[in-house]
C-alpha cells in the first residue's frame, strides 16, 4: 500500500547565522489499518550514508490513533539502561525514534516519540525555533507525563535468536487536533530514526534514518519526509 518518491526542498533558517538547508526527502502513503500498512525501510547511517543495520517501519491509522510498528534487524547489543523510566534520556542508548508533525511545512514544533528495547518510552513536544537545532537558537522540550492515560502506548518484543526487536506503538490523533474518524486525507511530516550502541562503544552511537540528515543531528525538520493518510 505504500508509495515512495523524493522531493527536493531548500529552506532558509529563521536565524540569519544559519545557512540554507537543502534536503531531498522521501514520501509515503499510509492507509487505514483495516486495509493495510505503508512500509518504509532504511539501511543508511547519518550523516555519511554508510551501511547501517536494516530497519523497517510500518504505518497505518484507525479512527482514533496512528499506529507504527518498528522492526530492528541485525541487532546484536540490545543495549539499554535498566534504571531508566518514562521520559528519561533513553536516547543515549539504543532506541527507535519517531518525529511527527501534522501539516506540510517544515515545523518548528513537533512530537518526538522514542522507545527502547525494554519498552521504556520518551514522548515530548519539541520547540525547535531554527528548525535545525542551531547553536544559540531556542530549543525547548515539553514532556507528556501521562502517556498511558493519554492513549500513547508501546509493546516491545525481543527475539535475540533472530537478532531483532519489534515495538508496536500507538499515538492518539487528538494530540494533533485531528478528530476521531477524520484522519483520512490528512498530510504529515515525519522522520524515523534508530540508534545503535554497545557497552564497548558507549556513548558513541551509530545513527540511522529514513530521511538521512546531513549532520549527526536528528532535529532537522527540512529533512522530515512527507506522509499522506489515504
Amino acid at each position: 500500500m505504500s508509495r515512495s518518491f523524493s522531493m527536493k526542498l531548500c529552506v532558509g533558517s529563521l536565524l540569519t547565522v544559519v545557512s540554507t538547508v537543502c534536503a531531498s526527502v522521501p514520501s509515503l502513503e499510509a492507509p487505514a489499518c483495516s486495509v493495510g500498512k505503508g512500509t518504509v525501510q532504511y539501511d543508511k547511517s547519518v550523516p555519511d550514508k554508510a551501511s547501517f543495520p536494516k530497519t523497517q517501519v510500518d504505518i497505518c491509522y484507525d479512527d482514533t490513533s496512528i499506529h507504527a510498528t518498528f522492526t530492528a534487524f541485525e541487532e546484536i547489543n540490545y543495549y539499554f539502561n535498566e534504571s531508566q523510566t518514562t521520559n528519561d534520556a533513553i536516547w543515549a542508548y539504543e532506541v527507535m525514534e519517531w518525529f511527527i508533525y501534522h501539516g506540510t511545512n517544515d515545523p518548528q514544533t513537533y512530537l518526538e516519540f522514542e522507545v527502547s528495547p525494554n519498552n521504556v518510552t520518551f514522548q515530548a513536544w519539541i520547540y525547535n525555533r531554527s528548525k535545525v537545532r542551531a547553536t544559540g537558537a531556542p530549543m525547548d522540550t515539553s514532556f507528556l507525563t501521562q502517556p498511558l492515560v493519554d492513549g500513547l502506548t508501546a509493546e516491545t518484543t525481543l527475539d535475540k535468536e533472530a537478532q531483532t526487536w519489534v515495538s508496536a506503538a500507538k499515538i492518539p490523533l487528538g494530540l494533533f487536533n485531528v478528530d476521531d474518524g477524520q484522519a483520512k486525507g490528512t498530510s504529515w511530516r515525519m522522520n524515523f530514526f534508530r540508534t545503535v550502541v554497545s557497552p564497548d562503544t558507549f556513548p558513541d552511537q551509530l545513527l540511522g534514518a529514513w530521511s538521512p540528515t546531513n549532520e549527526s543531528n536528528f532535529h532537522m525538520t527540512p529533512f522530515f519526509g512527507h506522509v499522506e493518510f489515504i
